[in-house]
This record gives C-alpha cells, sequence and structure tokens, in this order.
C-alpha cells in the first residue's frame, strides 16, 4: 500500500512530530532531509530520536532509516499496534511532547493503548501533562472517544533537568469519530486548577493559589484551585512549583493556562505570588483569544475534524497559532484536504479578539486494524 504511493520529502528539523504522526496515519512514506544540517552538532537531537523510537512502539512493522550524521531520516509506517507499553521520554523535553502525539495516534490502533511514560511532567516549554489531562480528554470524548478506559494518571511529578516524574495514559480505540458542530464557546462558568510544588516548602503552592485568586476574583466567584504536594519518591529528582489554571464553559469547552518555575541552576529565582499572577493573567489572555478549543489542542481538534466520518464538521478556534497554521498545509499534503476558513470580527461574536470558524469534510477514515468481537 505505502510502497504504491509516492513518498513525501521535507526539509529541516521543524514539525517533525507533525510529519510523523501523518505519515503514520495516512500510511504514506516519508523522508526529511538536512536536518540541522549547518549546525556545529548536526542531525538528530535525543528528544527527537527518544520521540521515533516511541513511534517505532507504537506502531508494528515500521521502517526507520537514519543516515551516520543524523541529518536525513526516512520513515514507512507500519500499522498502529498499541498494547501495553513503558517508555522513558527524554528529559530535555516534557512528557507533553511525546503525549500530544500519542492523543492523536491512540484511537485508531489495533488493541486499546496503556502506556506509562516517565520524565519531565511539567516544565516551561511544552505543555503539561496536567494540561492535556484538562483539556484534551475532554475534547476526545466530543469526537465520540468517551469510555472509563480513557485517562491520564500522574503517578509521579518530574520537574527539569532530572525529571523522574511517570504517568499512564490509557485510551481505548474506535473504527470512526463523529462530526462535531462545536461553534458556540458559551460563558465561563468556573475557574479550577491545580497548584503543585515539588521538593520545595508546601506553602509554596499556597502562596500562589492567593495571588492568582487576587486577579480572578474579581471576574467570578466560583474558583477553586487544588494544591498538590508530592512528598518522597512521588516528588521526583528536582526541586520546583508551578501552576495550571482552566475555565470552563457552559458549554463545556475549556481553555487553559500553566506556568511552572525556573529549572534548579537556571535563571533567576521566581516568586511564587508572582507565578500566580502571571499565570492568571495568561488565562485571562486565553480566555480573550476564545474559541471553542484552546490554543495548545488546536492542531489535535482539526486532525480528528479531518479523521472523521464524510460528513461537515465546524470548530469555532481563537486565532490560529503559527504551529497550526503549518498542521494545516500538512494535512493538505498528507490526505488532500483542505479547510474552509471564515474568519469573525469581535463585532460579530460580542467577546474577545478575533476568532476563526473552520469547516471541513472529513475523509471517512476507518479503523481498519482494530479487532473485531
Amino acid at each position: 500500500m505505502a510502497g504504491a504511493e509516492l513518498c513525501l520529502g521535507y526539509a529541516g528539523c521543524n514539525f517533525l512530530r507533525q510529519r510523523l504522526v501523518l505519515a503514520t496515519l495516512s500510511g504514506r512514506p516519508l523522508k526529511i532531509r538536512k536536518i540541522r544540517a549547518k549546525e556545529e552538532d548536526p542531525g538528530l537531537r535525543d528528544f527527537e530520536a527518544s520521540f521515533i523510537r516511541l513511534i517505532d512502539k507504537v506502531t508494528n512493522g515500521s521502517r526507520i532509516e537514519i543516515n551516520q550524521t543524523g541529518t536525513t531520516l526516512y520513515y514507512q509506517p507500519g500499522l498502529l499496534y498499541g498494547g501495553s507499553l513503558e517508555h522513558d521520554c527524554c528529559p530535555s523535553r516534557g512528557i507533553g511532547y511525546y503525549l500530544e502525539s500519542l492523543l492523536c495516534l491512540a484511537p485508531f490502533m489495533k488493541h486499546p493503548l496503556k502506556i506509562v511514560l516517565r520524565g519531565v511532567t511539567n516544565d516551561q516549554v511544552d505543555p503539561s501533562v496536567d494540561v492535556l489531562k484538562a483539556t484534551a480528554l475532554p475534547l476526545l470524548k466530543k469526537f465520540g472517544i468517551d469510555s472509563e478506559s480513557l485517562e491520564i494518571k500522574i503517578n509521579r511529578r518530574g520537574m527539569p533537568p532530572k525529571g523522574g516524574g511517570e504517568i499512564l495514559f490509557s485510551c481505548p480505540v474506535r473504527k470512526v469519530l463523529q462530526p462535531v458542530q462545536f461553534t458556540d464557546p458559551g460563558k465561563i462558568k468556573r475557574i479550577r486548577g491545580t497548584a503543585y510544588s515539588v521538593r520545595v516548602s508546601p506553602q509554596m503552592a499556597n502562596r500562589m493559589v492567593e495571588s492568582a485568586r487576587s486577579i480572578l476574583n474579581k471576574f467570578l466567584p466560583d474558583i477553586y484551585i487544588y494544591t498538590d504536594h508530592m512528598k518522597g519518591a512521588s516528588s521526583g529528582k528536582s526541586p520546583g512549583f508551578g501552576m495550571c489554571l482552566t475555565a470552563e464553559t457552559i458549554n463545556g469547552t475549556i481553555l487553559s493556562a500553566e506556568l511552572a518555575s525556573n529549572p534548579q541552576g537556571q535563571g533567576a529565582a521566581v516568586l511564587p505570588e508572582e507565578l500566580g499572577q502571571n499565570c492568571a493573567k495568561l488565562l485571562l489572555e486565553e480566555v480573550y483569544r476564545g474559541g471553542c478549543v484552546d490554543s495548545t489542542n488546536q492542531s489535535l481538534a482539526l486532525l480528528l475534524m479531518t479523521l472523521g466520518q464524510r460528513d461537515v464538521s465546524k470548530v469555532l478556534l481563537g486565532p490560529l497559532s503559527p504551529y497550526t497554521i503549518e498542521f494545516l498545509r500538512h494535512l493538505r499534503s498528507f490526505f488532500q484536504i483542505m479547510f474552509k476558513i471564515e474568519t469573525k470580527t469581535p463585532e460579530e461574536e460580542h467577546m474577545g479578539g478575533e476568532k476563526v470558524l473552520m469547516t471541513c469534510v472529513g475523509i471517512g477514515f476507518s479503523n481498519l486494524s482494530k479487532t473485531i468481537r
């Protein structure tokens, strides 16, 4: 099947995850050249190599060829297999880097996926496990992937630079996805959040909660921020603290924001009061951007719309992030699908910044490898 289809060629190290995920789902082989070819330290980084190993674990029969310098990668995808797995993520990137792509692939496996990921659960670069748990899982449920087995469980937290965290991600398999009409975000009804601290004083979490509430209480009373202080083995190997906030609307839209302290030995020390206030302001900015899906999960929503049944799906998004714009280009090359994009001005919507209404007809993707029982 894959041999007959044309091999797609790309150059550069950007958007490696997008390309590998879409190649796996579409079954099209892929060749990426000139990966950091002009740098002093050329080729794939350790976290990208770890990601390729993870893709190899969840598939069966993939062929991956990397040249000696690591600047060229050829990938011929196999079947998504799933099952019970374990993977040690590279501590230079968060678990979120790996989990984001697994969320795209997990519903289309042969066997339900149950995977333990170890590494850094919360850092300043990638979406944290808390945010993906609060926002991506409800999004998957809207597309019909809902059962008790869909969960993300944080067993241990790990902060950079040493990590030491552990999470369990399990997801059921689905034959087809249902189309969605998700155009009215609705008004914010409550704010929830988690302030976590590991290997520092438990008082840090309370100080973050106080300062975040001082800003958010001006807008609505229903605010509850949990404090999560992990001790001993479950606190990982490095000290740190941070906060994740989510705003939920009456229509079930969930918008999120997060911040983490600087890693040990890097940058200036951060005051928990400042971190709490800045996180609250980031949440307000996310609410201003608005839309039915927050900026972290835009590409996941668009992918699930593309892979839906041959029916119209609509979703209202805030301003598209550069990552999402590139994702739309990749969807066109891998699946030959184009979205209809309509801009909505704040006057039409009566709230927040400019919005984008994305409409597409699904390609009728069917999970052929799902075992029939």
